[in-house]
């Protein structure tokens, strides 16, 4: 095949050959790096010992396991939450920013971003313990009068989360409040509408594609957390990452701890299925409404 045979007639647009053969090494990429192990992984939990669906039935027999698969569920709510409601109004200032402004707020959002999470939960762990900065302010304004505990309990889990995980909320909404055209905030306030009402109507129904895709990249990400619950929190705010973890690590028990693997994928997939099926993936990531 020749090289005009990968466009085409025009010889503007690529042909369906020629799509294939750029997309070729990441579809490769994907089979030996993420399906080939996903698959070997899973096929542990259904055939070791023996051919027996006995892991997944004690996944769901036993209430500890339900408990901590509800308690990841409800985590990763809190964090999606509380990560677009933070998110927003950084993301509105850097989209209404020019020059050195901008360039500063795109940077305190993508230093952190590109530090390792493992640094930023030692930081927060630093700041929450008895003797930290957190209880010492709460201790000189008066709050408290003895340090609380702040470490290894779900709020610190959670809140380190927030913080690790808001660059993927940000940087979508970002991306999508770029893309709304400044002449409709005019038109809006030459038709009478204040910055209130501008700001609900206009700015935060078109936003919606950028606020959508950083709730599911926040949102999916934390349900497979595993360094800050582990480091942050207690055994018994234990995420299931965590449980997968001790399984293969601590109780050497690689079948049941597939068949928990299988367990996260199955409602993760279902999750991406629901939104895909509600939203449109294509006008997420601050595509173009």
């Amino acid at each position: 095949m020749t090289l005009s045979g990968f466009f085409e007639a025009d010889g503007r647009q690529l042909s369906r050959a020629g799509i294939v053969l750029l997309m070729a090494p990441f579809f490769v990429l994907i089979a030996f790096a993420f399906l080939y192990p996903l698959v070997n992984l899973l096929s542990i939990s259904v055939l070791e010992p023996a051919p027996t669906l006995a892991n997944y039935e004690r996944v769901f027999d036993n209430p500890v396991y339900a408990r901590v698969l509800f308690r990841t569920l409800r985590i990763a709510l809190l964090v999606s939450l509380l990560s677009l409601l933070l998110s927003f109004p950084v993301a509105l200032l850097m989209a209404n920013s020019t020059g050195p402004k901008a360039v500063f707020l795109t940077a305190c959002v993508l230093l952190p971003f590109w530090s390792s999470v493992l640094v930023r939960t030692a930081a927060w762990a630093v700041l929450l313990q008895r003797n930290g900065l957190v209880n010492q302010t709460l201790q000189a304004v008066g709050l408290t009068s003895e340090p609380v505990t702040l470490l290894y309990t779900q709020g610190a889990v959670v809140v380190a989360m927030t913080h690790v995980l808001m660059p993927f909320m940000v940087l979508p909404i970002y991306g999508a409040l770029r893309n709304i055209p400044s002449d409709y905030a005019r038109a809006a306030a030459i038709s009478g509408a204040g910055p209130v009402r501008t700001f609900w109507e206009v700015t935060l129904p078109l936003a919606m594609p950028g606020v959508i895709g950083g709730v599911i990249l926040v949102f999916l990400s934390a349900l497979g957390y595993f360094i800050t619950p582990a480091l942050l929190g207690s055994p018994q705010e234990m995420m299931i990452a965590t449980l997968i973890s001790q399984q293969m690590r601590e109780n050497l028990d690689w079948p049941f701890a597939a068949a928990l693997v299988g367990v996260l994928t199955l409602f993760v997939t279902i999750i991406t299925i629901a939104f895909s099926k509600v939203f449109r993936f294509d006008r997420m990531m601050g595509g173009r409404t």
